[in-house]
């Protein structure tokens, strides 16, 4: 559970179950919370709850037990009032196709109940807060797929949020549109201290962007913290070792180093031994220690920190894959790229 209060939170969510007919157990008591001006990311396999939960907190799903508040507000029996401070770009495509940027966002600032007399200067400025002002009378279907996410973000942006919620926010677009959407982003953080949750299965988005991460895994939290803080909690750093031509580290050498109190594993794969250990900087001395009192001439060597991908694989079980839903997205928004 978390160790702030719920008064500390933004979002406070306590023991949230949902459970799909017949059986299938989507969220399993999830304890989380979120505090005010936080980017916050949720890492999980397919099907590990994420949207589930994304979902509840949106008011677009009713949980089965627990509960879950933003702003104090109760997502259940407030869900009318946690809707006008809230901004949710979904995984799906969230905008038509077949009219203008600008006319996708006049709908959407008159589905939000915007007042006519500035609808259309706030229209505007959603349009030019995320680079598209010049493009706001082209038809949506004329756009690449990194300038429909952010479509797609200005419409959430329209009643300027204090927390927004991205699913997926830059699925199936390539580095340079999915930099530009979280430039955007950030942007408009900076600009009106909004808070940003998000799921992702990009692990440099969650690296580079976040403030703190939570990893589900069947539903339920497994573990969170920091970027930083999750790969020291692993205690993997990993050792690797070219050797001279010919040269071989046998069992003798493998059960060395495995003796050595900071390594983990070792293993060796032709000339190349690669060494698992909690701490880099102090096993590396004793490592060299072992290959030079066995004779073993070493060409190059190098040490690793663990990334993301280790602590998912940890905590999770398995590596992060997109799945066939983010080779269908891709799919979509590249024939929308072609018209």
């Amino acid at each position: 559970m978390d160790s702030m209060t719920s008064e500390e939170n933004l979002v406070d969510v306590r023991g949230l179950v949902k459970v799909y007919k017949p059986d299938v157990r989507a969220l399993d008591g999830v304890d989380l919370g979120i505090r005010a001006g936080q980017i916050f990311a949720l890492l999980g396999p397919n099907g590990a709850g994420k949207t589930t939960l994304m979902r509840i907190l949106t008011t677009q799903l009713r949980p089965t037990a627990g509960r879950a508040s933003i702003f104090g507000r109760d997502v259940v029996k407030k869900s009318a009032e946690v809707r006008t401070f809230i901004g949710y770009v979904p995984q799906e495509m969230s905008v038509w196709t077949d009219i203008t940027g600008y006319e996708n966002l006049l709908i959407y600032a008159k589905i939000y109940g915007l007042p006519a007399a500035g609808r259309k200067a706030q229209v505007w400025e959603a349009l030019d807060s995320m680079g598209l002002a010049g493009f706001a009378k082209a038809m949506v279907n004329t756009y690449s797929g990194g300038m429909i996410r952010r479509l797609e973000v200005a419409c959430a942006l329209l009643i300027k949020p204090k927390i927004m919620f991205l699913d997926e926010p830059t699925i199936g677009l390539d580095p340079s549109a999915r930099k530009a959407v979280w430039e955007k982003i950030l942007t408009f953080k900076r600009e009106f201290g909004t808070t940003v949750f998000f799921n992702t299965h990009y692990m440099d988005e969650a690296d580079l962007y976040s403030d703190e991460i939570a990893i589900i895994d069947r539903g339920r939290v497994v573990k969170r913290g920091t970027a930083e803080e999750l790969k020291r909690s692993i205690k993997r750093d990993v050792i690797r070792v070219g050797l001279g031509a010919g040269a071989q580290a046998g069992e003798k050498v493998l059960a060395r180093l495995r003796a050595l109190g900071s390594v983990t594993e070792a293993g060796a794969a032709g000339a190349e031994l690669t060494v698992a250990v909690t701490d880099a900087e102090s096993a590396l001395p004793a490592v060299i220690d072992v290959l030079r009192d066995e004779a073993l001439p070493i060409v190059r060597i190098s040490a690793t920190k663990p990334t993301l991908d280790d602590v998912f694989l940890a905590y999770a079980g398995s590596a992060l894959q997109s799945g066939p839903d983010l080779r269908e997205v891709r799919s979509i928004r590249r024939k929308i790229g072609q018209g």
